[in-house]
């Protein structure tokens, strides 16, 4: 195959568990206080000593711990919006919901220059690596995502039963080229189970935005990680090399190339229509939404029940 070795029945039925297992735990956490509480706060709480005791270095790397709690901390802060009136009262708190992202970004754009830098060729950190000129481009396409985040002043939360954080100017075109860019990322820097985090991670956060749960990626995509993060943190042995449910890439270096070309190319179309808008209507991307006028923002706005006038101009009078 090109992108991955021979890929038996059992580790399709294993992608379709993870897969569901990740979408059903968004769910649930989705639809209760307590259990956000209880998923984020209780269960890493007592995980951690046996990570911290059980961690073996030649699997577990740096990036490992860095991943495990940026995460949380994206799904603790976006639960104070979810639960809480704190970012109304102190509308400077919505900035934390870009600065969580931001910093995965460039986790993951440090990862993946180190990977390139160092010509890894062999088994490290538990996996195999091959490097290549594709670190670099698609160190440049996660660039490109991150400086294209916009629209963070309409941030909010639902009201209804399930609470929700919404991002009504996260764009599904930024949706899918964060989603290649990192599924490019976890292929080359996370290659021993590139097969689930990669693509079964990547895919969870997103099918709820395009089917039931518009405009909740940002928030789908902080606690998919952290479940999946603590996960592969107390069973680091699960999918690794030699695991049955292992699936290998193919460390077929235009394999590589296609995904880290195909993740540059989504972003810097994103990046030329994002500029004209911004041009065409003079606008600030650090101050405005750019997207208000589109049928997509227009029906995740429609389920904001509080007004945002007051909030923006705190926010301007902040920047």
């Amino acid at each position: 195959m090109f992108f991955f070795e021979s890929i038996p029945w059992y580790n399709v039925v294993m992608w379709f568990v993870v897969f569901g297992l990740l979408i059903g735990l968004n769910e649930i956490v989705r639809s209760s206080k307590k259990a956000s509480i209880f998923m984020f706060m209780a269960v890493p709480i007592a995980l951690t000593p046996i990570w911290f005791f059980t961690a073996d270095p030649e699997i577990t790397s740096w990036f490992h711990w860095v991943k495990v709690y940026s995460a949380l901390a994206g799904s603790l802060i976006y639960m104070v919006i979810r639960f809480t009136d704190y970012h109304k009262k102190h509308p400077w708190y919505l900035m934390l919901v870009p600065g969580i992202l931001a910093l995965n970004i460039v986790e993951a754009v440090v990862r993946e220059s180190q990977v390139g830098i160092m010509g890894f060729e062999g088994m490290v950190d538990g996996m195999y690596y091959i490097s290549g000129g594709w670190n670099y481009v698609n160190a440049v396409a996660g660039i490109l995502n991150l400086v294209l985040i916009c629209g963070w002043v309409g941030i909010f939360a639902t009201s209804g039963k399930k609470k929700d954080m919404l991002w009504p100017d996260q764009t599904k075109l930024w949706i899918i080229a964060y989603g290649v860019w990192n599924i490019a990322y976890v292929y080359s820097c996370a290659p021993g189970n590139a097969f689930y985090s990669g693509f079964a991670l990547n895919i969870a956060a997103t099918v709820p935005v395009l089917l039931w749960a518009k405009g909740t990626w940002m928030q789908n995509r902080a606690q998919t990680l952290s479940f999946w993060m603590m996960w592969v943190m107390t069973f680091p042995y699960f999918f690794a090399v030699g695991s049955t449910f292992n699936v290998s890439v193919s460390y077929n270096p235009a394999a590589n190339w296609t995904i880290a070309l195909l993740s540059l190319a989504l972003n810097v179309v994103l990046a030329v229509w994002q500029v004209t808008r911004i041009v065409k209507y003079k606008l600030n991307p650090l101050k405005d939404e750019l997207w208000k006028d589109t049928n997509e923002y227009k029906e995740i706005n429609a389920m904001r029940e509080d007004t945002a006038p007051e909030r923006e101009a705190v926010i301007g009078k902040a920047l």
